[in-house]
């Protein structure tokens, strides 16, 4: 079978969709599929395959509202006249996906499509892309949803479409087969009987650090009791500093989002650099320097180390703003850790699939942002940080749901599935 996957990032990129995209393509290529995926040119990626997986780059960003910029044409013209027998994109409101919408009439092969949560959906700058929508859905052969009822599927039933599949995501069994490694928590400055809390996201700004380390810090503690706080997260951080990424991020939420949230979002980081007290970091450091029985790491793990660090974790912690479905809740049932997490894109339906998680109490505004108060969140950290059996039977659980249900070889499967009976569909029509 030759399969085509268009994602607007891949590796060396950091991410969901790059993680997820990554993880099928090379158990395909593993299975004797061969797998090419179309993703954009990153000055930082040295090689034409990995793993098996063939890359061709396009020099394209941008999407229908904010605009798209570059080899938009030759990126249209490999697709339609690509010899492949299956393509599947994943994630609206990106240019692998809106490029294509003049041209899908002229693929001649089977196209599956993942949504990926639309994300834009009650943002006011993205009403026409969705009024036109239902008809770019019909023109695929089948759409794949993460959850059993999010935005995006429940989108779809709206206007009437059944061509979908519910496949959830996953973790690895190669990253999670491995054994724990002793020696993680001194290699990293972590006392044994600390209490160990891990969080897991790119520092956007979107994904929680600041409203789980606000209520790290107002969280009591028994006496005697001591409790490490991690915060990992990639480079995101690290090109918001700059000047340049600061100015692209706001001309591209003006854009899609207007004038007033481009300063919300984006000016307010510019103010938060001169001044760092309200940052995850300020009250890292404030915790640090005046609470003696908590500490706060902040860190940007190899990926062999943090899956050492899900796997010395007592308690995952999720408290993002906006998700789909998280990879990380998956990972930490992967590794045996209970998870708590607020209500965010399907994460009750995982902590259910799983048997793994504990919902925080939370509410989700009417552009279908997640908040938490803070204190509520200390409360249900510090509640089971109290107990210790529920935790076991949860991390147990977790385990033990993955290895049955949730490795990234089982969920492969499900697309290879899905990918024959799209083919042999269309040779019996023929």
């Amino acid at each position: 079978m030759k399969i085509l996957f268009c994602c607007q990032f891949y590796a060396p990129s950091v991410g969901g969709v790059q993680e997820v995209m990554r993880q099928i393509a090379e158990r395909l290529v593993r299975r004797g599929h061969h797998v090419t995926v179309a993703t954009a040119k990153l000055p930082n990626r040295s090689f034409t395959s990995l793993n098996g997986v063939e890359i061709r780059e396009f020099d394209v960003s941008g999407n229908l509202v904010g605009g798209m910029s570059g080899e938009v044409d030759e990126y249209r013209e490999f697709v339609v006249s690509g010899d492949f027998d299956v393509m599947m994109i994943k994630a609206a409101q990106q240019w692998t996906f809106d490029a294509l919408w003049p041209v899908y009439a002229r693929i001649p092969y089977a196209r599956v499509f993942i949504p990926c949560g639309f994300s834009g959906l009650y943002e006011p700058a993205y009403a026409g892309y969705f009024r036109k929508m239902p008809e770019i859905l019909k023109l695929q052969d089948h759409l794949v949803f993460y959850a059993s009822q999010y935005r995006d599927i429940d989108f779809a039933r709206h206007h009437g479409l059944t061509h979908f599949s519910v496949i959830p995501n996953g973790a690895s069994e190669i990253d999670f087969g491995v054994e724990a490694d002793a020696t993680f928590r001194a290699r990293h400055g972590i006392a044994e009987n600390s209490f160990l809390f891990l969080t897991v996201g790119s520092f956007t700004g979107l994904k929680g650090h600041l409203e789980l380390v606000k209520a790290f810090a107002l969280m009591k503690l028994d006496e005697g009791r001591h409790a490490t706080l991690i915060l990992n997260g990639n480079a995101v951080r690290i090109l918001d500093s700059s000047v340049g990424g600061i100015l692209a991020k706001f001309v591209g939420v003006v854009r899609t989002r207007g004038l007033k949230a481009a300063f919300g979002s984006v000016i307010g980081k510019i103010l938060g650099k001169l001044n760092t007290e309200g940052t995850p970091q300020g009250i890292a450091n404030n915790v640090n320097h005046n609470q003696p029985n908590k500490t706060v790491l902040i860190t940007d793990l190899s990926r062999q180390d943090l899956t050492q660090a899900f796997m010395a974790a007592d308690l995952f912690v999720f408290a993002s703003n906006i998700e789909y479905s998280p990879l990380v809740l998956y990972e930490a049932a992967a590794a045996g850790t209970p998870f708590l997490t607020v209500s965010v894109g399907n994460s009750a339906e995982i902590a259910n699939w799983t048997g793994a998680g504990v919902m925080c109490p939370s509410k989700v505004d009417e552009k279908g942002y997640t908040r938490v108060d803070e204190q509520v969140l200390a409360n249900s950290m510090a509640e089971l940080m109290q107990n210790p059996v529920h935790l076991a039977e949860l991390g147990a659980a977790g385990r033990k749901s993955w290895a049955e249900r949730f490795t990234w070889e089982q969920v492969s499967l499900q697309y290879e599935r899905i990918f024959n009976e799209l083919i042999a569909d269309r040779a019996a029509l023929k």
